[in-house]
């Protein structure tokens, strides 16, 4: 028997949550489009929420959109539906990322892998990006070992940094946050992604409630997403000193593989959330090519740096706005 066809409203529950995912600056870059006759999702990048001065590669942009390629796989799996994915299936037109092809699942028990994926649906809306403080209690051995091995789901390297290279790295992240601050056109682009809520509803950016309190001692390894600005009434806070943050590489370095990075870090971010933790990001050196070659020391492991995610037990980060569904989802007959 022919599949049934999908039903507007199911479609419009799987994109939601796939827009739950992280992108750069909440720049959400995606675009998704249905055709009823084949049920193929198409995931298209938006060349307009590109960020030519911090992610002139798209390397960042990708990571983005495979995480909500990671979400959108949850979602079906979590429905009962067979994911078909395709990455970059079309060479002559770089921004179609991937396709989905929605199948109906076999009707019996739930294939391990899919049972997996669809165990992470509850942590979609549960995930939130901290840029607050964490307590000092280390991740036990236990719970990381879950969060290298849903990175390995994905084909890609997942590994807390050792003692002896944590500082090496945060000494990256900070003279990075210090290059973006002291080149206007990146703040500038940083700046056009936040939002002032005291003047407007947003839907995409960084809302400037999202931004955390600064460190007291100047050690923090978030981005500061106030720049050079004052904003009244911030709070102030000490940090962890000793942050837990892991890299997250792959073996190569083509769109192909920032898709699976962006599709690991999502699966790696939903285990966190299922297993307790609240998690942010330190991505600016990733962001300078020459402080992104020394994120490849041999001492710091193999292959290429895609993200470095700080990770622990804190408070949990606010909501941040998404756009509509309406806006970023095309049903064709």
């Amino acid at each position: 028997m022919p599949a049934q066809p999908l039903d507007d409203t199911t479609l419009k529950t799987l994109v939601a949550d796939a827009i739950a995912a992280p992108s750069m600056h909440n720049a959400q870059p995606w675009r998704f489009r249905y055709r009823h006759a084949d049920r193929t999702l198409a995931l298209r990048a938006e060349s307009d929420r590109e960020m030519p001065e911090a992610d002139p590669s798209t390397r960042g942009l990708h990571v983005g959109c495979g995480a909500a390629l990671l979400n959108l796989r949850v979602s079906a799996s979590h429905r009962g539906l067979d994911a078909v994915t395709t990455l970059l299936p079309v060479p002559a037109d770089p921004d179609l990322v991937a396709t989905v092809r929605l199948g109906e699942g076999p009707g019996g028990p739930v294939p391990p892998t899919d049972a997996a994926l669809a165990a992470l649906h509850p942590a979609i809306r549960r995930r939130h990006t901290s840029r607050y403080p964490f307590d000092d209690r280390m991740i036990p051995d236990d719970v990381r070992a879950p969060l290298t091995e849903a990175a390995h789901c994905e084909g890609v390297e997942f590994a807390f940094l050792p003692t002896d290279h944590l500082e090496r790295v945060l000494v990256l992240i900070r003279e990075a946050e210090g290059f973006d601050l002291s080149d206007p056109a990146r703040e500038a682009e940083q700046r056009y992604w936040t939002r002032d809520t005291r003047a407007e509803a947003p839907v995409d950016g960084v809302p400037d409630y999202a931004f955390g309190p600064t460190d007291a001692s100047g050690r923090a390894m978030n981005r500061d997403f106030a720049g050079t600005d004052i904003v009244p009434g911030r709070a102030h806070a000490l940090f962890e000193d000793r942050p837990q943050l892991a890299l997250l590489r792959t073996a190569r370095d083509r769109p192909a593989d920032w898709l699976r990075a962006g599709q690991a870090l999502e699966r790696v971010l939903l285990t966190a959330v299922l297993h307790g933790l609240v998690a942010s990001f330190a991505t600016q050196p990733l962001e300078w090519p020459e402080l992104r070659h020394l994120l490849r020391g041999p001492d710091l492991g193999t292959g290429h740096p895609q993200m470095i995610v700080r990770l622990g037990y804190g408070p949990e980060g606010p909501c941040t706005p998404r756009r509509p569904v309406a806006e970023v989802l095309t049903i064709e007959p």
